[in-house]
């Protein structure tokens, strides 16, 4: 865990594949609670520390993930989170290009809660909800695409479900149709941004995470480093 943003109310860090963001049946110490103690150490508090869980990313997903200082945050970045008023950017390596350079991807997902999974169907049906996102091919190296990808809706593993749907399965996500596993047993998709209004100070937020330390994301930053 690196912490990549910091103030009165809210902490920001940037998750690596291995991390939990809440506890889990697992029994492994989650990013709330590392927080929790990095604050208390810091700031050498006494008694209990507050940190809000404000969003999650899944396990294997790297990336920038904010939690509330304060209950007054959490209260108020709920709410942002509820009305799409927090803008998420991805970055998300896949073996397949996509049919467009850039597309705007409208499905309908079903949930099943044994597999862990959501399957996308492309006309509403009993259950399935609505999820929206548009990616834009960003780099390319001699076998693998990066794309960008926006989320306009929230649904679980929409981003990983909806590529899949179209052939680009995020390389190692072998739930999703992947061939193979990555080596850290993580999948390349990478929260790579949140820009919001920051809800005490009112001043916009842009949060950045790094990708990972591996040789295929470095490739493609030194690409769009060129660009």
């Amino acid at each position: 865990m690196t912490v990549i943003y910091e103030d009165n109310h809210i902490i920001a860090v940037n998750k690596t594949c291995s991390d939990i963001v809440q506890g889990d049946k697992t029994g492994d110490v989650p990013l709330s609670e590392t927080i929790k103690h990095y604050l208390k150490e810091k700031y050498n508090k006494q008694g209990n520390v507050f940190c809000g869980v404000v969003h999650r990313l899944d396990r294997p997903v790297s990336g920038v993930v904010l939690f509330a200082r304060t209950s007054k945050a959490l209260e108020r970045l709920n709410e942002m989170f509820r009305n799409g008023e927090i803008c998420k950017t991805y970055w998300a390596i896949v073996k397949n290009p996509p049919p467009r350079t850039e597309e705007s991807l409208e499905h309908y997902l079903i949930r099943n809660e044994k597999q862990n999974k959501s399957y996308a169907c492309d006309a509403p049906k009993k259950e399935a909800k609505k999820a929206v996102l548009s990616y834009k091919i960003i780099g390319k190296s001699d076998n693998y695409t990066l794309l960008e990808i926006n989320l306009e809706t929230g649904r679980h593993h929409q981003i990983r479900c909806q590529l899949a749907k179209i052939g680009c399965p995020v390389k190692g996500d072998l739930k999703y149709g992947f061939a193979r596993s990555n080596s850290n047993g993580g999948i390349s998709l990478h929260a790579r941004q949140v820009e919001f209004i920051h809800p005490v100070s009112k001043q916009n937020i842009i949060i950045t995470a790094e990708t990972p330390n591996e040789k295929l994301w470095s490739e493609f930053n030194k690409q769009i480093d060129f660009l």
